[in-house]
């Protein structure tokens, strides 16, 4: 019997660039011998691996803690002292007056983008269409297929201002971003994946004004941000209020596999996500909420990140950029973005004679995994061929194949380039 598929059905069944990624991902996996350069899985951190075995011990051995865990359906919003244990941390740490009607836990960060896209842009009842502005592009993957109606998302184009001579940084283009009564909702990562940008407080202050004197929703998504996993190399503050949406995730400190979102926003906002839960799942997964739990309540989540976490990636960093300027000829037209946080590095080739399409080929052929960066200009209004010229790179892989994987890009974009640009 052919199948027949409805508009919704064949938007979220067809190609696109996550699926191409995670597939990718799993084939390499599968076969062995690959250096894996690709995905944003967070690296084995062996603090967090220690405190992960000694939370499921101590469930374990708690009573029936481990059969109610197993064993029963949470509320839709989440955990009730998981809920708790957060409203707790974010006040005590920011400032912040929520109460427990402005959480609602997902399925993971990406099923709550998921939800909170088509819940705020997209058909209305009085026909009119809205969209979620993502005020920098290049912005996550894992978003640009998520309307469930078509043209969901508007991209802004960046300024891009070089730091150095092989560094680069993209900035908000303030004075053309497309801000109009089409608009429902600003959305960003910050860190950003994929480039590790993390938007400064004055960027993220302005797109805050701008999203309240418009009345729109500005959704800040967390996913490697403070306060946890916190790997972040610098500064940066956790604005709240009523017109922003914030995102956090369990996944990158270490329980990618528990798949654990955390939304907190508007009162409003947190009940359509319970209410979107109970549709779409029943419940969420328990597995993780137990047992980062007293982690989050006593506040030694915070402490855990900043001595185990945010250090081992930007020692991973520090070592990978080393590695760049030792592989990458000098003369070669590359630059890396600032990276300011997250796991990615984000290498634009200026002028690149061939594709990112094409290189991300290349190096598959040597058993090297990245991801072409075209997939991360969605919504964009018109061609850029920058678009074309950027890959991204995880380092947070072991030290063997990420050194590994850099020595083979760079000869492969030497290569690309070709003995003109080796020599000019």
């Amino acid at each position: 019997m052919s199948l027949s598929l409805s508009l919704i059905g064949s938007k979220l069944s067809g190609k696109s660039g996550i699926l191409e990624l995670m597939d990718d991902l799993g084939k390499a996996m599968s076969q062995g011998g690959m250096l894996m350069l690709g995905g944003g899985n967070p690296a084995s951190v062996p603090a967090m691996e220690k405190i992960w075995r000694t939370r499921m011990h101590e469930i374990l051995q708690s009573g029936r803690d481990f059969e109610v865990m197993l064993g029963n359906y949470d509320t839709p919003q989440g955990r009730p002292k998981f809920i708790s244990a957060l409203v707790q941390l974010f006040n005590s740490q920011y400032g912040w007056n929520i109460t427990e009607k402005n959480i609602a836990i997902t399925n993971g960060s990406q099923s709550g983008f998921l939800f909170l896209f088509n819940m705020l842009a997209g058909e209305f009842a009085n026909g009119m269409k809205k969209k979620i502005l993502v005020p920098i592009c290049p912005e996550y993957i894992g978003y640009a297929d998520q309307g469930l109606c078509e043209n969901l998302f508007l991209a802004g184009k960046p300024l891009i201002k070089e730091i150095a001579k092989h560094e680069f940084h993209y900035t908000v283009d303030f004075a053309n971003l497309p801000v109009d009564e089409s608009i429902a909702a600003i959305a960003l990562s910050r860190p950003t994946n994929p480039t590790g940008n993390v938007m400064s407080d004055e960027e993220i202050e302005k797109l805050s004004k701008i999203a309240k004197d418009n009345k729109i929703f500005l959704c800040i998504d967390n996913a490697y941000g403070a306060p946890f996993p916190n790997a972040i190399f610098g500064k940066a503050s956790q604005p709240w209020g009523d017109h922003i949406i914030h995102s956090f995730s369990l996944s990158k400190i270490g329980l990618p596999g528990a798949r654990t979102g955390i939304i907190i926003a508007n009162e409003e906002i947190a009940k359509a996500i319970s209410s979107i839960n109970a549709i779409t799942s029943l419940a969420n997964t328990n597995v993780a909420q137990e047992i980062v739990a007293p982690l989050i309540s006593s506040g030694e989540i915070i402490e855990l990140t900043k001595s185990a976490i945010t250090p081992f990636y930007h020692e991973r960093l520090l070592q990978a950029q080393e590695w760049c300027r030792e592989f990458f000829p000098d003369n070669l037209p590359y630059s890396f973005h600032t990276c300011g946080g997250a796991f990615f590095l984000w290498l634009w080739c200026k002028d690149l004679p061939i594709t990112s399409k094409e290189l991300y080929e290349r190096l598959k052929q040597r058993k090297t995994i990245v991801v072409p960066g075209n997939y991360f200009f969605f919504g964009m209004q018109e061609p850029w061929k920058h678009t074309d010229e950027c890959i991204r790179m995880n380092y947070s892989q072991s030290p063997e194949v990420v050194k590994e994987g850099l020595k083979i890009v760079a000869e492969e974009v030497a290569s690309a380039y070709g003995a003109s640009a080796l020599t000019c």
